[in-house]
């Protein structure tokens, strides 16, 4: 029996004690946004440096301007070293009383079908990710009393509440977490039964724009028709960000976008998912984009523009008849391949001071930006993944995108100097974020074993 053989028996023989550890970790309700919580996210903290130093990693608890940052360093052996990314900290669980049962008291669950899943905030984002990593670690100590490669381990408690004290934590400290590679899981898989690396990342820019006119709200009967109506200007504008094919019409705004290489297009329109499935998923069924592009261009490639938020005028019970004096929207845009953000935010600010009419205003409130991000899918850490991963699924792993946006990915190329290999086994099911989030036990078991085959292939 070689060392990995040894190794994945190890995990499945090992499997309930994984699961105690990973619920002792559940139990902890580190919300980082939430101040009431501050002592729970330290608590999290101390649990994975005592864990980590349980399985021979030099462990410390790093204090920062907000939550601590955990770092491990195990660097035994040769070959390539890796740096682990991942979070221990969660969302909130509001609203309580859509949650099926406790959220800090972790479950396993059983569908008529036979199988299982494991409820708990935190359960898929990120704590059940996070130790699928960390329990292959333990059974290569195990049976090996080593790790393949040299590892480093960062684990943060804000990267729900903005990740704040991450930046500046990594260029204090980049020369003990520098590495050959980046690993992050906090990915999904393409379906149940697909294996997946994420290799490109959105970027992001969030804009609000407030346009006002009257200096008050104004009777609607009295001076409808006669006063700028800031709801109306501002639908107006909103309506014009896109033309009748999906495309968005500020100027300059696909600067910098680029077609994909025709290979991995391909790839991607062989993948077994159309916009039926995709949509039909959440209730819809016609593709609202781009005509004429597919719906994983539509959503990994492709830029954006979303009115995340609109307000004006009277919202509550009941009726009144008023012409607001304001009117707000929150705009997002997620950017692809060489898109510049403040180019963006300055492009839809002329944008909408251009179709300002007279007796209005407007002002804008920024709300962060990051660039969009993409790592090289024939160096030879990605394709000895693929390999991982197609072995312990029985499915070949894919190259795909990722709609959202990952800002840790882009701190550690640009401030460590690494490409970051992101492959996870979240489903788009799991709820992350909502009520009754939810792990698969099977993705939970695998990923583990999936985990022990990427450590040994890139040690070869």
């Amino acid at each position: 029996m070689s060392d990995l053989d040894a190794v994945l028996a190890q995990i499945d023989n090992d499997l309930e004690a994984s699961l105690e550890r990973l619920f002792a970790l559940l139990r902890i309700k580190s919300i980082s946004t939430d101040p009431a919580y501050t002592a729970e996210c330290r608590r999290c903290a101390e649990w994975h440096a005592h864990d980590l130093r349980s399985i021979g990693f030099d462990a410390t608890v790093n204090d920062t301007p907000g939550h601590p940052i955990v770092t491990g360093h195990a660097r035994q052996g040769d070959g390539p070293s890796a740096l682990f990314y991942g979070h221990y900290d969660v969302q909130p669980v509001d609203p309580l009383e859509l949650w099926e049962g406790d959220p800090f008291e972790p479950v396993i669950l059983t569908r008529p079908d036979g199988s299982r899943y494991i409820r708990a905030r935190g359960a898929s984002d990120d704590k059940g990710q996070v130790m699928t990593f960390v329990e292959a670690c333990r059974a290569w100590q195990a049976v090996a009393g080593a790790l393949p490669i040299p590892l480093s381990i960062v684990l943060e408690g804000e990267e729900e509440s903005g990740g704040a004290s991450l930046p500046p934590f990594l260029e204090q400290h980049a020369a003990a977490l520098r590495a050959d590679i980046g690993l992050i899981c906090d990915t999904g898989m393409l379906d149940p039964r697909t294996p997946a690396i994420t290799t490109m990342l959105r970027g992001l820019c969030g804009e609000e724009v407030i346009i006002e006119a009257a200096d008050r709200d104004l009777h609607s009967g009295l001076y409808g028709s006669a006063a700028q109506n800031p709801n109306h200007v501002l639908a107006r504008i909103l309506a014009d960000l896109h033309d009748e094919t999906g495309r968005v019409t500020i100027p300059g705004f696909y600067d910098g976008v680029d077609e994909l290489p025709a290979e991995l297009k391909a790839a991607w329109d062989n993948l077994p998912v159309d916009a039926a499935d995709f949509l039909g998923a959440v209730g819809l069924s016609v593709p609202a984009g781009e005509q004429g592009r597919s719906i994983f261009e539509q959503t990994w490639s492709r830029p954006t523009a979303e009115v995340n938020g609109m307000g004006g005028g009277y919202q509550g019970d009941g009726f009144k008849t008023v012409i607001p004096a304001r009117a707000s929207a929150k705009v997002s845009f997620r950017l692809v391949f060489d898109q510049d953000p403040h180019e963006i935010r300055e492009a839809f600010r002329s944008f909408v001071r251009a179709r300002l009419p007279a007796d209005c205003k407007v002002r804008f409130i920024e709300h962060g930006a990051g660039r969009a991000i993409r790592f090289p899918i024939d160096a030879p850490a990605f394709g000895r993944t693929r390999d991982a991963l197609t072995a312990e699924w029985g499915r070949k792993a894919v190259f795909i995108g990722s709609g959202g946006s990952i800002p840790v990915a882009h701190e550690l190329k640009e401030k460590l100097g690494m490409d970051v290999v992101l492959t996870g086994f979240s489903l788009d099911d799991d709820r992350i974020h909502s009520p009754n989030e939810k792990y698969e036990l099977e993705s939970f078991r695998r990923g583990i074993r999936s985990w022990a085959r990427i450590l040994a292939s890139l040690a070869e």
